[in-house]
């Protein structure tokens, strides 16, 4: 009999699980589908934003959306098109029901787990095809996967370290795959990320005050040193690269981001003369908020564009 056994609601950036089914068969190959289930939540972020996973007599499908991954077990006769149809219901109940300010800062596992009494009630439905009124939605759906098929993966890719790194657009165009392109568009901003842009900027303008009084005394006085100014200024450029990698995205971003705070840490160390120990925690502090801030915001996955 073709059904759907299970379902879940992960966060992308970290495989945090929010949501999931609480009543699953406890056989052996429901177990193993588990492990799967465990191991994709951790290459979310690797992965296109919808694919299918085939392990034997069952299916594996997600969708990804807005830093937000949908997936959900099912036999492997359980039609293609109303598996997206039901991944599409969820992501729609879920971006409604919850804001991403509380997707984005939940810390413990299954956080939302009253949401899997919608993904009952949503899967009775879909396990009863006789009694699906949505008809126009399934044709939707269809055209679009026909258009954009989801990515087929297999167990062996699963199980490779760098096994989708081989995926360029060209072999899957749109999948709104997770990429270096310097376009790539990062998650909403939270309140705590504005904290650390305006006090990244701060320090950025201290610096760069403190500067302008390093070379006034530099010519003044013959026998000042002339590497507190590069201090100063290197510690200003530093700052303010911390607020571009928080606002945009680049290849190799959280290795930036620590380089950019180790120089932020040098820079202080020199200054150790001229800065009290309060000043001093107090760019250390900044810099290292900044850098935590940076590693939090990740790349946002594609809003899909079907059954808009």
């Amino acid at each position: 009999m073709s059904m759907i056994l299970s379902a879940s609601v992960v966060r992308v950036r970290d495989g945090l699980p929010l949501s999931a089914s609480t009543d699953y068969d406890q056989s052996t190959g429901m177990q193993e589908c588990r492990k799967y289930f465990k191991m994709l939540s951790k290459k979310l972020s690797q992965l296109p934003d919808r694919c299918t996973l085939k392990t034997g007599h069952y299916n594996i499908n997600f969708i990804s959306s807005l830093g937000v991954s949908y997936m959900m077990l099912c036999t492997e006769n359980y039609p293609n098109v109303l598996a997206f149809c039901f991944l599409d219901e969820l992501q729609k109940e879920f971006i409604t029901t919850y804001n991403m300010m509380k997707t984005n800062t939940a810390v413990r596992p299954y956080c939302f787990i009253e949401f899997d009494n919608f993904i009952q009630r949503t899967k009775q439905r879909y396990n009863n095809t006789r009694s699906l009124s949505t008809k126009m939605n399934l044709a939707d759906m269809q055209t679009e996967i026909k258009l954009r098929p989801p990515y087929q993966m297999s167990v062996a890719e699963l199980g490779s370290t760098n096994g989708f790194a081989h995926l360029s657009v060209a072999e899957y165009k749109g999948t709104g795959k997770i990429s270096a392109a310097p376009h790539q568009r990062l998650e909403p901003v939270t309140l705590p990320g504005i904290v650390s842009f305006v006090l990244s900027l701060l320090c950025g303008a201290l610096n760069l005050i403190r500067g302008f009084h390093a070379i006034e005394s530099l010519l003044q006085s013959e026998g000042e040193d002339f590497s507190y100014v590069i201090a100063f200024f290197l510690g200003t450029a530093a700052c303010l690269y911390q607020c571009y990698l928080f606002v945009y995205y680049t290849g190799w971003r959280n290795a930036k981001s620590f380089l950019t705070f180790g120089l932020i840490c040098l820079c202080n160390m020199y200054l150790y003369e001229l800065r009290n120990l309060w000043q001093l925690f107090f760019h250390v502090t900044v810099g290292a908020f900044s850098t935590l801030q940076i590693r939090l915001r990740q790349p946002q996955g594609k809003s899909p564009d079907y059954n808009v």
